[in-house]
């Protein structure tokens, strides 16, 4: 089981696993481009959606518009257009336009800062609003999503039922020094080692102390 006693060593080795894959797609946004705005665009586009999909859609988009004013000025045509084949790309194209008009009315154009703000903008939940702190304003917070969630429990590290409940549960007990990089970790393990089903836990260097909660059948 993994514990306080060994979760920096565990994140260490996922820490250098991890290299050899692919960063996750709001991770590269996030690096290339330094921008609360656009990681929060990046992740609105993300939800549901493979992040080669969510690459292409972002590049396509911020070579359109790439600031609330411009994204707000858009036809909502346009920006369907742009975003396609991102899952939803209607229903994620009216969310765009409307945080956007959101963010100018509200914030005067700038992406709001704190948990409590940014959930007030229609389509952000805490997954998101954790990313734009995080990776957008550099602030302290944990992102987390079904990959987060799915191996913390795996390890035993926390045992909760949802992603919310896991937040929660990491708050209480992660080293805040690792509170930020957890999900950028965690997203490219789950991905490609710890996945959904079947995990190649033949493959995983965290196979001794990971609890296997849940595992009915792995690789």
């Amino acid at each position: 089981m993994v514990t306080n006693r060994n979760i920096g060593e565990v994140l260490r080795i996922v820490a250098l696993e991890g290299r050899r894959f692919e960063e996750p797609s709001l991770s590269r946004i996030a690096r290339r481009k330094r921008d609360p705005f656009l990681v929060l665009i990046g992740c609105l586009l993300s939800l549901r959606t493979k992040d080669e999909t969510t690459d292409a859609a972002s590049a396509r988009l911020f070579a359109l518009a790439r600031t609330p004013e411009e994204i707000a000025r858009l036809p909502l045509r346009t920006i369907e257009k742009a975003i396609f084949p991102v899952g939803f790309y209607r229903k994620k194209a009216l969310v765009l336009r409307g945080v956007s008009k959101t963010i100018l009315r509200e914030w005067g154009g700038a992406v709001p800062d704190t948990m409590d703000d940014l959930l007030t903008l229609k389509g952000v939940g805490r997954k998101t609003a954790n990313l734009v702190l995080t990776e957008g304003h550099g602030k302290l917070g944990i992102c987390v999503d079904v990959h987060v969630h799915r191996i913390v429990n795996r390890w035993g590290y926390v045992r909760t039922r949802t992603p919310d409940e896991t937040e929660a549960a990491l708050r209480a007990k992660l080293p805040k020094r690792d509170w930020k990089r957890i999900n950028r970790m965690l997203v490219v393990y789950g991905q490609t080692i710890c996945r959904p089903l079947s995990p190649l836990c033949s493959q995983c260097r965290i196979a001794v102390p990971c609890a296997r909660a849940g595992v009915a059948r792995s690789r």
